[in-house]
């Protein structure tokens, strides 16, 4: 077993309710094996209450999490990520900065549980989360020291695929 750290970002266009689930969600499933990020290409500014309500309801950390800019990780002093997921499917047909290293990304869409409005939407976050922990916990499954790139990248995409998928065909441009 290796001691090394890797690095994923989530990446969403407003980066206030997916993409900060999948931070949250990995840095603490992942904890000592994975650093997660979450960014976005037009940031909300905030992240939705209802994100802060369900993650800190079932114990999750909130500290750090904020909505940003994918900018703050295209600088040169920016974190270098072996892992880059798409969780929206409007993210996944932008044209993202040139990430340094060349990480593997994949789309990991998912329906956005922020355009749930009323009673409803704390359902439709709770949902969220389901999807968002079941890949993460395919992904923390997989033999990441030992598996070849392109066998990984395979597997990132069926991961991709689980319930709940969005854009399944769909290709993340984040490469």
């Amino acid at each position: 077993m290796t001691d090394r750290v890797y690095n994923v970002l989530f990446l969403c266009t407003g980066n206030s309710a997916r993409s900060i689930l999948g931070e949250a969600l990995l840095n603490n499933d992942g904890k000592g094996r994975f650093r997660a990020f979450s960014a976005g290409s037009q940031p909300k500014g905030a992240v939705h209450p209802m994100a802060l309500e369900v993650l800190g309801g079932l114990g999750f950390p909130l500290d750090g999490l904020r909505s940003k800019s994918w900018d703050e990780f295209a600088k040169p002093d920016a974190p270098r990520f072996d892992f880059i997921f798409t969780v929206c499917d409007n993210a996944a047909g932008e044209t993202c900065p040139a990430w340094p290293g060349h990480p593997m990304t994949a789309h990991w869409g998912i329906e956005d549980p922020a355009a749930v409005e009323g009673d409803g939407q704390r359902q439709a976050f709770l949902q969220a989360l389901r999807y968002l922990q079941r890949r993460i916990s395919l992904f923390l499954a997989l033999p990441i020291a030992s598996i070849d790139r392109m066998a990984m990248e395979r597997q990132l995409r069926e991961i991709g695929r689980a319930e709940g998928a969005t854009g399944t065909d769909a290709e993340t441009s984040a490469a």
